[in-house]
């Protein structure tokens, strides 16, 4: 039986960094990975695939619609979805063969299969020939992450009634696309389908787009989506999804209780994600998981059983990549006996549709309903030299601070470059800065951050100087 003093279950973007940190702190570490690639959901079907996509089809909307602009004529450009996906899987190729190379300059143990607990410290690896291996480890990590959610009464054939995974597989452009859900998933791949030429409707059962976001952010992005073309049926909840043939019909209730009939070719159910323990046996281990089947863990990410530890999507929180990536080097570090922390409401969430999305933070909502008193920043994109200098005119960037101490609670911003620009609200949040500490800080000219220098004046009760 092979000995190792950690075990990581689950090769993704918390299971991987895990596994990495664990062997530079000088543990023998193992990691075992179901699948022949690395990387989990996140560089395989998930997080990386999905912006290969997005970039590609970005390029395509700029040929066809904005080139012209900028003095660049391109005639009837052709989208070529083969190719896109092909180069989304080179992208996938490199970046999984990448996390390969790091577990061999880690010296870490890679195990292909399914792992499962046979105790608390007996893990049994199912190799795809059916033959299995066992392992003895003193600690061990869960980090199986998630899979994609559906309703109860939807059948997913995958081939028309389709989940983000076979979205990114496409070998057509849809002509009629139908996204159930208005969150993340949902608008990320509705936007590529859309640039290429898709008719994209999007239902959505909350009033809102991106709910969990600041209510401002969902107005704006509902807005400029529709601008793109992109249609939206909120407060309307699907009641059953059929298919004939080449042709999907869904059929759902508008806010006033009425039936409305959607009809296209291709229904991507982007309705959230669920987490993945199936086949991990954890009651063979007498780990413990809740009524949404997620493990359950203490503010150190320590299961009930003391020397297994979870993280990710398979545990409480957003499921996030880098939120997983966090939790497995906090974990790592524990293990090592050392004291390392996460402040979660300083946990990013961006949506990468154009313009991108970013929020850091709680959200004015939060705020209001918590009885805090604050003051709110806002500053136009489009008033930025930069703004008009690339086109990328929409969005804003709000700044809610303490109404008496003038310390940054939140970050909220929709426009050109928004999930590069939120690392510096994190920033100034993980170091307790104030709205006048931010505004005094100089900017470069002309840039796209010199709209969070404006906000954050613009809540300290100064006016903005470009607006």
């Amino acid at each position: 039986m092979s000995q190792f003093d950690v075990t990581v279950i689950g090769s993704g973007p918390g299971g991987y960094v895990a596994a990495i940190r664990c062997a530079q702190l000088g543990f023998k570490t193992a990691i075992i990975e179901k699948y022949p690639t690395m990387g989990g959901t996140c560089l395989n079907v998930g997080c990386i695939p999905s912006k290969a996509l997005l970039d590609s089809s970005e390029h395509f909307e700029n040929a066809k619609h904005n080139f012209a602009n900028h003095g660049i004529i391109i005639n009837d450009p052709v989208a070529d979805i083969t190719r896109m996906v092909a180069r989304k899987n080179e992208v996938v190729e490199q970046t999984t063969k990448g996390i390969q190379f790091l577990m061999d300059k880690n010296k870490i143990t890679v195990f292909e299969g399914v792992g499962s607990f046979e105790s608390a410290t007996q893990i049994k690896v199912t190799k795809n020939d059916g033959s299995t291996e066992m392992l003895d480890s003193k600690y061990t990590i869960i980090a199986t992450g998630s899979k994609p959610s559906t309703l109860p009464f939807i059948t997913l054939d995958k081939e028309r009634i389709i989940t983000s995974t076979e979205a990114l597989e496409l070998k057509e452009i849809p002509k009629h696309l139908i996204v159930i859900g208005g969150g993340v998933i949902g608008l990320e791949l509705g936007s590529v389908y859309k640039r290429l030429g898709s008719e994209v409707t999007v239902v959505e059962f909350m009033d809102k787009i991106i709910p969990t976001m600041d209510g401002a952010l969902s107005k704006e992005l509902n807005k400029v989506l529709r601008k793109q073309g992109m249609k939206f049926n909120l407060s309307t909840g699907v009641q059953s999804v059929e298919r004939n043939g080449d042709s999907v019909k869904v059929t759902a209730k508008d806010k006033k209780g009425e039936e409305v009939v959607f009809e296209g070719d291709y229904v991507l159910v982007a309705v959230g994600r669920k987490p993945y323990t199936e086949g991990l046996a954890v009651e063979k281990a007498g780990v413990d998981l809740d009524e949404r089947g997620k493990v359950k863990v203490n503010e150190h990410l320590q299961t009930n059983v003391s020397n297994i530890y979870a993280i990710g999507d398979v545990v409480q929180g957003a499921m996030l990549a880098h939120k997983a990536s966090e939790e497995g080097t906090l974990v790592a570090e524990l293990i090592a006996g050392q004291k390392p922390h996460i402040n979660y409401n300083l946990i990013p969430g961006v949506v990468y549709t154009w313009p991108e999305v970013a929020a850091v933070g709680k959200t004015e909502e939060q705020l209001k309903a918590e009885g805090v008193a604050i003051k709110i920043g806002n500053f136009p994109m489009r008033a930025l030299g930069r703004s008009r200098a690339s086109g990328d005119i929409d969005g804003f960037i709000k700044v809610i601070a303490d109404e008496k101490t003038d310390e940054i609670l939140g970050v909220h911003m929709i426009g050109a470059r928004a999930a590069d620009l939120i690392a510096e609200a994190v920033v100034a949040m993980e170091y307790r800065a104030s709205a006048e500490d931010i505004s005094r800080m100089s900017h470069a000219h002309p840039t796209y951050a010199e709209a969070m220098k404006e906000a954050a004046l613009d809540a300290t009760g100064k006016r903005a100087i470009h607006f």
